[in-house]
């Protein structure tokens, strides 16, 4: 896992589910120019692709069109965005018992997306904002201005005009959208059984969920809350396991593991030494829990602790390329380059057609300054932009690569990808304008060149 990286959505609206938490139905936020810190780490991606592929699949969405992505929140939640974007907060993943209970959500996000939730909620907050309005005017031609006794009490039932119609349109969208939540349970139900997958864990899941309803609602308007109530949501659920022949289905050894993998590395990445070696001491010798005490003790800088138990995890699974990514990054990061290399290189070795991986070791390349392995850096960031079009860190790191050698159209277009990947269109555009001049007119560069150019400056005029 490297650290949180800043990944802009360029979307001028982000709609968000609160899926089972109670409190806020939606949170409209605008975000031109702004970045959402993601979380990236090849093992934990790769795992959620595993467990959301089939459930895509059966929901009769692309899985290479829907991207999911990991939000550094301690929050319990999910959400969709932006079209086939699903979030999932670390706080949601770590607090799961079972691989089980991340499918619920997903699934339960994926009936979202595949109901065309996100096309609707903007016409139904149309229509609510309509309604303020209305009652906005309603509420001013009743005001007036008066300074009298009976004109204030005009005022004052003109106060009372507008926020009832607010209340008014708020309901209405919170009404539309609690029909939306249910449909997506529905939804998810099916996708778990047409996979041949327990939905226990779905329930298991929302009746941790409603604990946290008990705490941070409390009881009050029912008519405000966010979803259908929870104890609602819950009876419809259980009723489904109770019914479904799918519900004994246990979940794979490979999957158990993989969710165990990924618990330990979220929290001896995200949370304090004590925190982690209280929940994975010494005395617990699982793979898990080693490789929790492996990160926890690199991220102290401790690597007398940290490189003997990565070592014996290599040693025990020598077909892992995650272990040689984080003994790349524990060398990497306390100066030992070469070593670094040898390990983050046996880690592309294995997972070749992951960009994250390529672009680890062709940073490393880089950093040690040799020209032979600044071309082989080339080599391997020019890949990593294939895989992925929209990792920023891998058009800067192949900026750098190609101006060391001299290459100063292509490390001027590669930094005017990184700039539209940021949002940073002025900066986009002067390179781009750059590298037009050096390449040949109808060339494949001077073409892409003229792409940036279009697209940056319409994005700084603000068009879709």
């Amino acid at each position: 896992m490297k650290n949180l990286k800043a990944t802009p959505l360029h979307k001028p609206f982000l709609f968000r589910f609160t899926v089972f938490l109670a409190g806020t139905i939606i949170a409209l936020s605008t975000i031109s120019g702004d970045a959402y810190a993601l979380i990236r780490d090849e093992e934990i991606e790769t795992t959620i692709r595993s467990w959301s592929t089939p459930i895509l699949l059966v929901a009769g969405l692309d899985p290479s069109a829907v991207s999911v992505y990991i939000v550094p929140e301690k929050t319990l939640n999910a959400f969709v965005s932006g079209g086939q974007n699903i979030f999932l907060t670390t706080g949601l993943l770590m607090r799961s018992d079972s691989p089980g209970q991340v499918k619920g959500v997903i699934a339960h996000e994926s009936g979202h997306i595949a109901g065309g939730h996100l096309a609707r909620l903007q016409e139904a907050l149309k229509n609510a904002q309509l309604e303020s309005i209305i009652a906005m005017v309603l509420g001013a031609a009743v005001v007036g201005g008066g300074v009298t006794a009976g004109e204030r009490q005009a005022g004052a039932a003109g106060t009372a005009v507008i926020m009832g119609g607010q209340e008014i349109a708020g309901r209405s969208l919170l009404k539309y959208t609690r029909g939306q939540e249910a449909a997506a349970d529905q939804a998810a139900l099916s996708y778990l059984d047409r996979t041949r997958q327990s939905a226990k864990g779905l329930e298991d899941f929302i009746r941790i969920l409603s604990k946290h309803e008990a705490i941070y609602v409390g009881r009050g308007d029912p008519y405000m809350r966010t979803h259908p109530l929870t104890l609602n949501r819950i009876e419809h659920i259980s009723n489904h396991v109770a019914n479904s022949r799918w519900s004994d289905v246990p979940e794979s050894p490979q999957d158990i593991l993989a969710h165990a993998r990924m618990r330990a590395k979220l929290l001896a990445f995200l949370e304090p030494l004590e925190r982690t070696l209280k929940e994975y001491p010494e005395s617990d010798t699982s793979l898990p829990a080693r490789y929790a005490r492996a990160i926890a003790y690199y991220r102290k800088a401790n690597l007398a602790r940290s490189l003997p138990l990565i070592d014996g995890l290599i040693m025990e699974r020598p077909d892992d390329p995650y272990f040689y990514e984080l003994r790349g990054q524990m060398l990497f990061e306390n100066g030992h380059l070469a070593k670094a290399v040898h390990s983050f290189k046996v880690a592309v070795d294995l997972k070749p057609d992951s960009a994250l991986l390529l672009t680890l070791l062709a940073q490393a390349q880089l950093e040690l300054n040799d020209p032979a392995l600044t071309k082989n850096a080339t080599t391997n960031l020019v890949e990593a932009v294939n895989l992925e079009r929209d990792n920023a860190s891998s058009w800067n790191f192949l900026a750098i690569a190609y101006g060391r050698q001299g290459e100063v159209g292509l490390s001027s277009l590669a930094l005017a990808e990184k700039f539209l990947i940021t949002g940073e269109n002025g900066d986009a555009r002067a390179q781009a304008k750059r590298a037009e001049k050096v390449f040949s007119h109808g060339s494949p560069g001077w073409i892409r060149a003229q792409d940036i150019i279009t697209i940056a400056k319409d994005k700084k005029r603000g068009s879709p």
